[in-house]
Order: structure tokens, then C-alpha cells, then sequence
């Protein structure tokens, strides 16, 4: 079975006077694939701008606008319908030489994997690596995905969540620390034990669609609305988090799966609810929003952010 949801994403800055824009970098269009197909997709910016279109290293879809004029606001909309057939990282075979932890990728696939196998964070203390260490057993073996999913529900048990006004994401060493953090700061958080394992992970941001704020009744742990932005996120209505701003979690490479899906805030492994919109190496290259003006201390008043994620129908699929 497939969902058709609908994703409404406005974001508005605001400025004392007329400002002069320089380009914006926008990442909003869902990453296509088996899982996800684009139905339809529209983009208003005021004041009238150029746009142009071109794919970042990751293949990641970027937007690129360049305001024409000087004006006292910047408005970006964006509205999108994907058809979302879903998948699950539990149920998803693996190379029969990978079901047992530790394994070892081959050497074509180390050279194909490259920066995503490399830790991007210090570790001066050893926290994080002591931490990741914890899920190797003293005693055998254990299978890779059993590994993968105890990482993941031991942030989601062990880790209050916290949300946050500002910018950018806290070191593994932080969360590790503090206990408590942001989505993104629990996909970091992730990306970089796992990788001290030996696993390869890409971080991934995109929106979560929450049944409770589209007036539907949750279904089988089915959680978390999205709203996109410069910003952290928020907690959802039903229970879950992710709401707010942009959601993200994990994707970690396993022979004869591929790419699998692990979000440690809310402890999902894919389905139809996480819309994909950019795959990155660091959280830092997957900010939806960036940009510049030209203008006076403190003309900048600040950002409004409003996004709807709503489902519009069910349909029954054969076969993919």
C-alpha cells in the first residue's frame, strides 16, 4: 500500500527596511527513488527572483535564488505531493557474510563509501567511542541489525529530548554528555559511534508526518509532523517528536541492503511517515535555508516558519 501526503512549507524572513539579497541556497525536493515518487511541485518567492536548479556532490536536489530587488521581507513557498510506498530497514535481507557483526566491507565498496566510513567529529575524551563500545557484546557475536537497532532504542529510551531556538548541532561528546539533545543531535550522535564500529552512515534530513496534527488517529507507532527550517525542531502532538522544524535521522550501509533507515528520536526504520529530502556526510550540509543580505546592524527581525504535512489518500499498489 501507498500514501499520497502533501507537504505546504512556508518560510519568512523579515527585515526593519529594504535589504539586498544575495543567493539562497534552498534544499526542499524529496530525494526520489523506489520509495518515493514526486507527483507535483511548486515554488513562489516575493520578492520575484531567479531560480535556478543544480545537484550538490550528493546528488542532493538544491535551489538556488537570487532575489531581484531590495525588500523589507524574503517569502519562500514551497508545496509538494509524493506518493510514498515505504520500506523497512527490519525487514530488509542482508549479504549473508553481514548478518553477523563486525563484517567487512569490500574493498570496492570502501573506496565507493569514502568519507561516509570516517568519523567528522573529535573524540578527545574517548566519550563517544566508549559509548559506542557498550553495544559490543564481551562475550560472541551479534547479528548487524540487532546492533543497529539497540543503538538506535537506547538513544530513544536513554536520551531526554530537548528542543532548540538556534542553529546548528551539538558535538557527539555533548549529547553523549548532557544525555538530552535534538533530532539532529541524536542522528550525529549516531552517525559517529556507528562509524567507530566500522558502519558506514550518511545523515538525512527531511519532514516527518504526524497522524495526530493531520487530525487522524495514530496507526502502529506511526509519528511525527514536520515543519523545515534554519531552526530546531519541536515536539509533535501525537506523542512524537520532529514537529517544528527539519526533521533527521540515520541511514547506515549494509551489504545486500543497501541504505537502511534508523531514526533514534522516535525509533522508526522507515515506513511511509520520514520524507527524504537530502542525504549528507555532516549534519552541517544539510541546512534547508541558507543565504545573505546586505544591510544595517539590526535591520534583521527575524524568521517565520510554517509547514503543513497532510495525507490525502491510500492506495493499493500490486507491486513495486
Amino acid at each position: 500500500m501507498s500514501v499520497i501526503l502533501q507537504v505546504e512549507h512556508t518560510t519568512v524572513y523579515r527585515y526593519a527596511r529594504p535589504v539586498a539579497f544575495g543567493e539562497h541556497r534552498v534544499m526542499f525536493r524529496p530525494r526520489s527513488g523506489y520509495e518515493v515518487q514526486v507527483l507535483d511541485l511548486s515554488l513562489d518567492v516575493s520578492p520575484a527572483a531567479d531560480i535556478r536548479w543544480v545537484q550538490d556532490v550528493f546528488s542532493n536536489a538544491v535551489t538556488l535564488i537570487t532575489p531581484h530587488s531590495p525588500s523589507d521581507h524574503l517569502s519562500i513557498v514551497v508545496r509538494f505531493r509524493i506518493e510514498h510506498f515505504g520500506a523497512s530497514s527490519i525487514e530488509s535481507p542482508l549479504a549473508p557474510h553481514a548478518e553477523i557483526y563486525p563484517f567487512a566491507y569490500s574493498g570496492e565498496e570502501r573506496i565507493d563509501l569514502g568519507g561516509f566510513l570516517v568519523p567528522q567529529h573529535g573524540d578527545p575524551d574517548g566519550r563517544v567511542t566508549a559509548w559506542a563500545n557498550l553495544f559490543i557484546p564481551s562475550i560472541g557475536n551479534i547479528p548487524t541489525r540487532r546492533m543497529l537497532q539497540d543503538i538506535t532504542e537506547t538513544i530513544r529510551s536513554d536520551f531526554a529530548y530537548v528542543a532548540r531556538d538556534v542553529e546548528g548541532t551539538q558535538t557527539p561528546t555533548q549529547t553523549v554528555t548532557l544525555r538530552t539533545g535534538s533530532c539532529r543531535d541524536f542522528a550525529l550522535l549516531m552517525i559517529e559511534a556507528v562509524r567507530r564500529l566500522g558502519f558506514a552512515a550518511r545523515f538525512v534530513s527531511g519532514y516527518i508526518y504526524d497522524p495526530a496534527v493531520d487530525g487522524l488517529a495514530a496507526v502502529g507507532g506511526a509519528v511525527g509532523a514536520a515543519v523545515s527550517g534554519a531552526v530546531d525542531d519541536a515536539v509533535g502532538r501525537g506523542g512524537v517528536v520532529g514537529g517544528g522544524a527539519t526533521h533527521a535521522w540515520v541511514e547506515v550501509y549494509v551489504p545486500g541492503a543497501g541504505w537502511l533507515t534508523f531514526d533514534p528520536t522516535n525509533r522508526l526504520y522507515g515506513g511511509t511517515d520520514l520524507i527524504r529530502v537530502a542525504v549528507t556526510r555532516d549534519a552541517f550540509q544539510a541546512v534547508p535555508v541558507q543565504g545573505s543580505f546586505t544591510g544595517r546592524v539590526g535591520d534583521y527581525l527575524g524568521m517565520d516558519i510554517d509547514v503543513k504535512v497532510s495525507r490525502l489518500s491510500n492506495v493499493v499498489v500490486p507491486g513495486i
